[in-house]
């Protein structure tokens, strides 16, 4: 059967070149249009690092920061579901957090294990009224809880209904300007807050949200709900995370913050203006992707009210979560996130090459078009049939190894620049033993 089938195909390849060919180059041009990208994000990224690294903090300033009165109120969001063995210490740990003014609201989403009474027994929380406007939409909330020992401590039992209706659910009950978003299950430092509220206090006019840097909490030391030791996963899965994270942050967010092309501020650590979330009607329902959803919310809205704003990113303040360690909870993550990109690109589609909204439409959305949406069917294409020309005696082997090196070497230098980027600037990772394990994982 094979005997056939082969010459059948060479058959058919051969009548129908013209499309071959352009397919093959199809293939070729996203690869290549992916690594430009790459390659255009390292000065970028390394010119926005620099501009951050010599605006240090030096004593005053950094007084500024603490000052009360400089330094926006924040409300600190976290939406709890089924957390009830970490969620008293993780709550401790936010309220020792160095901001000058900040409530901390864990909203309970209706956990079917026992978060609410682990957390009304840690902090010996009772029934209290809060008066709220009900802005944005969510379910049904059962009881607000607060006790005189914490008092910028405040809890939320509510109906289930998701971590965006949560978050609506604590955008109500907040009484200050800014919010930020949270996990239950990951550690802020504790300058954190700090670090990625000065955007607001540098330019309060113009920005909007704000985003930090998540790395990979697997492998560190943690005590009282604080990154004590940091080191690298003793596993392979996590360990690839965490170059693949810096990558993502450290080069490709750090461009794209620079370019005024910011489509996602992360759902574990981003800071908010209140008033514009309740503009937009706050984190979407019916969606895997709301931290990239709200992002676009605010774009189209502002960019269509003719108004001036920024979203930054800022590469210091941390927070640190745990990466999936087995195949099935990491596919489990990544078919999240690749729906949640399809979601937001083909519902917000009007804004691709839409001058209307500036380089979100010239070079955020092109870019989300190559990555999200062509990129993975191009690969799969690109695995299938490259092998098959080969084989037919369309590709010749010296131009299929050729090609292939330079795909690798290339993906090892953007790696490797990353990490250069990560010891000239920030220095988090504190071996020269870890960094070339990590160039070894590149």
């Amino acid at each position: 059967m094979m005997e056939g089938f082969v010459p059948a195909l060479a058959a058919f390849m051969e009548d129908h070149r013209i499309w071959v060919l352009v397919l093959s180059w199809a293939i070729v041009s996203v690869g290549l249009l992916q690594t430009l990208t790459y390659l255009l994000q390292l000065p970028t990224a390394w010119f926005e690092l620099r501009k951050h690294s010599q605006a240090g903090d030096t004593e005053t300033s950094w007084q500024m920061l603490t000052s009360a009165g400089v330094a926006p109120p924040m409300s600190l969001l976290v939406p709890a579901y089924n957390e009830e063995a970490v969620i008293v210490q993780s709550v401790r740990s936010m309220l020792t957090l160095e901001y000058p003014e900040i409530e901390v609201i864990v909203v309970n989403d209706g956990s079917k294990d026992n978060t609410l009474q682990a957390m009304i027994d840690g902090f010996e929380l009772r029934r209290v009224a809060r008066v709220h406007e009900r802005r944005v939409k969510h379910a049904q909330v059962r009881g607000v809880y607060g006790s005189p020992l914490y008092p910028r401590l405040v809890l939320i039992d509510k109906a289930n209904g998701g971590k965006a209706d949560a978050i609506n659910a604590g955008i109500n009950f907040s009484r200050c300007p800014l919010f930020c978003v949270g996990d239950a299950d990951s550690l802020l430092e504790a300058q954190a807050l700090l670090s990625a509220a000065r955007p607001f206090m540098e330019d309060p006019e113009r920005v909007v949200a704000v985003g930090g840097t998540i790395r990979v909490v697997n492998g560190c030391e943690v005590k009282a709900g604080r990154v004590t030791k940091v080191a690298l996963p003793r596993r392979f899965l996590p360990l690839v995370q965490t170059m693949e994270y810096i990558r993502a942050y450290l080069m490709a967010r750090l461009a794209l913050s620079r370019w005024g092309a910011l489509t996602i501020i992360s759902g574990a650590f981003g800071i908010f203006r209140r008033d514009v979330a309740l503009e937009v009607g706050g984190f979407s329902h019916g969606t895997v992707g709301e931290d990239l959803e709200i992002i676009l919310k605010m774009h189209r809205h502002l960019s269509d009210q003719k108004r001036d704003f920024a979203m930054r990113f800022v590469p210091e303040p941390v927070c640190w979560t745990e990466a999936p360690e087995s195949l099935r909870i990491l596919g489990n993550q990544r078919k999240r996130w690749e729906r949640g990109a399809l979601e937001g690109f083909f519902k917000h589609k009007d804004m691709l090459f839409n001058p209307r909204y500036g380089n979100i439409g010239k070079v955020a959305f092109p870019l989300s078009l190559i990555t999200d949406v062509l990129g993975p069917i191009v690969e799969v294409l690109g695995y299938l049939l490259i092998p098959i020309f080969w084989l037919l005696g369309m590709l010749s082997l010296q131009f299929l190894l050729a090609f292939t090196a330079l795909v690798f070497v290339i993906g090892v230098f953007i790696s490797a620049c990353s990490l250069v980027l990560e010891e000239m600037e920030l220095k988090r990772v504190p071996r020269a033993r870890d960094l070339l394990i990590l160039i070894g994982v590149a």
